[in-house]
């Protein structure tokens, strides 16, 4: 399979730039990954497609505001970080810009000197170690100073930071939002537990993959960073709860997705463990846990439509993309979703 392969036409015009006053009034393009038969509907309409003893697994992570604009102690010029992972001591993976001339010594003065930041390693491009130092809590100074790290084709001003974040947002850490989750409202929620669903809460802390395209034409040779995850014992309780029950497992977003497979055995059932996770899911991948996954629209070329393609495949995928275009769906993180299940599911939705 070569980066090509995943490659397909999308008016500029179609990438959200802002999100919607209500989070749930999204169109939803409803996919069956067997067949490829497809209808249109909004997002509010998912609870008619879960079924009481599913189990919707939600990635509760918190997007930090992790974008910092600076300048360089010595020239002032402008220089922008990007906080991706924390390490200890108060030491921060960060794609910083412009790279080149973040070289280890280099000091970055942030809010007048309320924070600063000296490059203690240089990892690889823009990637940078970063030791910060300052006078308080940081978790309090980065949100005076930072901004929520909106990808880059997001050109309109965020209003309110927290449409970047779920309403189930509760453990600090993303450089970037599980966007799936962004359709969702607590009224929601609250009428698919009415339903018989579980609620499965796993947390993924989204890194520097989401910002780094592809670079090789074979995706084989495509490296995933590494992502921190955690499964708590009374959550994977009720993954593994709901497959036994006969109930399928539908995972909101790539993350929820990504964690579960890290996590399961070769039986297809979760353990409780947390750790760092580098699983690229391409077509050929045999999902373990998943079943169904509720799903953002994603970039041409980007590892987020090899795993889409993979719960179904490839041909099926790019066919739904194009009828999306064509009935001008919003792309991206602040764009409509789409649910990708089974033929029984789109019978009875019907």
């Amino acid at each position: 399979m070569t980066l090509k392969d995943f490659d397909f036409y999308l008016p500029e015009e179609l990438i959200a730039q802002d999100p919607l006053e209500d989070r749930s009034s999204s169109r939803l393009l409803v996919l069956n990954k067997n067949t490829g038969e497809y209808e249109h509907k909004i997002f509010r309409d998912i609870i008619n497609y879960l079924r009481p003893n599913d189990c919707l697994v939600i990635n509760n992570t918190k997007v930090i505001p992790a974008r910092l604009i600076g300048e360089r102690e010595e020239t002032k010029a402008k220089v922008e970080l990007l906080l991706l992972k924390r390490q200890d001591n108060d030491i921060w993976e960060c794609l910083v810009k412009p790279g080149k001339k973040a070289k280890i010594g280099t000091k970055i003065i942030f809010g007048d000197g309320l924070l600063t930041a000296e490059v203690v390693d240089i990892i690889e491009e823009g990637n940078r170690l970063v030791q910060f130092t300052y006078e308080g809590i940081f978790e309090e100074i980065l949100d005076q100073l930072g901004q929520m790290p909106l990808p880059p084709y997001i050109t309109h001003q965020l209003q309110d930071k927290n449409r970047y974040q779920t309403v189930y947002a509760k453990y600090e850490g993303s450089a970037a939002a599980p966007t799936a989750g962004l359709h969702f409202t607590k009224e929601l929620l609250e009428q698919i537990k009415e339903k018989g669903v579980t609620i499965a809460n796993v947390t993924l802390h989204v890194g520097l993959g989401t910002f780094r395209p592809v670079k090789v034409d074979n995706i084989l040779e495509h490296h995933m960073h590494s992502e921190f995850y955690q499964i708590e014992q009374e959550e994977a309780d009720k993954i593994n709860n709901a497959k036994k029950n006969g109930g399928r497992i539908v995972a909101v977003g790539t993350t929820s997705c990504r964690t579960i497979e890290s996590a399961s055995d070769e039986n297809g059932y979760v353990k409780a463990c947390s750790g760092n996770t580098e699983i690229f899911i391409y077509p050929g991948y045999k999902f373990k846990v998943l079943d169904c996954l509720i799903t953002n629209f994603h970039l041409p070329e980007s590892t987020l439509l090899m795993l889409v393609s993979a719960l179904s495949s490839r041909d099926t995928i790019l066919k739904a993309y194009e009828e999306a275009v064509k009935e001008r769906y919003r792309f991206f993180s602040f764009g409509d979703a789409m649910f990708i299940t089974d033929d029984e599911i789109i019978k009875e939705g019907k």
